[in-house]
């Protein structure tokens, strides 16, 4: 599957349209020649690399093509173009490690075709009895399961009467939670801030219909920030402030908003929620 340059952010529709009109002629045989016949600017390069745009036709990395992009220049001057056409000598850059790059893929075009990030925290989340959301949503009625994801969306339609509907997602599908007002209360700044939770619960089936009810919800953030610097499944941290292990401090209502707040974690993936009032 590839992803289309609309996904890149930050790149101009003008600049998209510039690289398309200019491979209809024939397909760009190298990031210099993308450069020269499209003629957009340097930065607009960058974008596309930083979201890994040239993996699939050039087969550079995300390194790789910054490196090359790094030779150009918006200049048309002939020193530049003396120094394209003389040839470099070839330069090993170190590879990302895996969790950098699906970082990177959500931080540059806000989702990622390699692995889903929950799965370099899978192993340890399992020993600690926390089931995927297709065991979950499999589960039988009345059941306490406890399992965790990304939070995908957030809505609290006017005529729920304050309750709170969450939807999660992990490498084998999404889990829809049902966030009574007095728990919604107890856990105000997980539930509006965190990227990733952790929740313990019931699960009710009605028919087709299948909802956790939440009890405890926990913020795991903080793993998921780690995961830019693994290539491998990693624990995640059990130290004395840990809130996995020890329950997250009573929110202060008074400093809490309905609105989305801002991830303490600057390295953590970014996930675009979408959350209705």
């Amino acid at each position: 599957m590839r992803l289309g340059l609309r996904m890149v952010k930050g790149l101009a529709n003008a600049h998209a349209a510039a690289i398309v009109t200019a491979r209809a002629g024939q397909p760009f045989a190298s990031v210099d020649d993308l450069s020269q016949r499209s003629n957009v600017p340097v930065a607009a390069l960058t974008r596309i690399a930083e979201a890994d745009g040239f993996h699939p036709g050039f087969g550079l990395a995300r390194r790789e093509a910054l490196w090359a992009i790094k030779g150009l220049s918006d200049l048309d001057l002939p020193l530049f173009a003396a120094a394209r056409e003389s040839t470099e000598p070839a330069v090993t850059l170190r590879p990302m490690a895996a969790g950098r790059e699906v970082v990177e893929d959500y931080r540059h075009a806000g989702l990622s075709l390699r692995r889903h990030p929950l799965a370099f925290l899978r192993d340890d989340l399992s020993r600690r009895r926390i089931t995927t959301c297709a065991e979950v949503m499999a589960g039988r009625d009345r059941a306490w399961v406890q399992t965790a994801g990304l939070v995908l969306v957030r809505q609290r339609p006017g005529s729920a009467k304050g309750v709170m509907f969450i939807t999660l997602e992990d490498e084998t599908g999404i889990a829809n939670l049902v966030v009574w007002p007095k728990t919604f209360e107890a856990h105000r700044r997980i539930i509006l801030g965190a990227s990733m939770i952790a929740v313990h619960g019931r699960i009710q089936r009605e028919g087709e219909v299948v909802h956790l009810v939440a009890h405890r919800i926990t913020d795991l953030s903080a793993a998921l920030a780690s995961i830019g610097e693994r290539n491998v499944a990693f624990p995640l941290p059990h130290g004395r402030g840990d809130e996995f292990h020890h329950g997250s401090p009573a929110p202060d209502p008074r400093s809490a908003k309905d609105i989305y707040v801002r991830d303490r974690h600057p390295d953590s993936i970014r996930v675009r929620s979408r959350d209705f009032r």
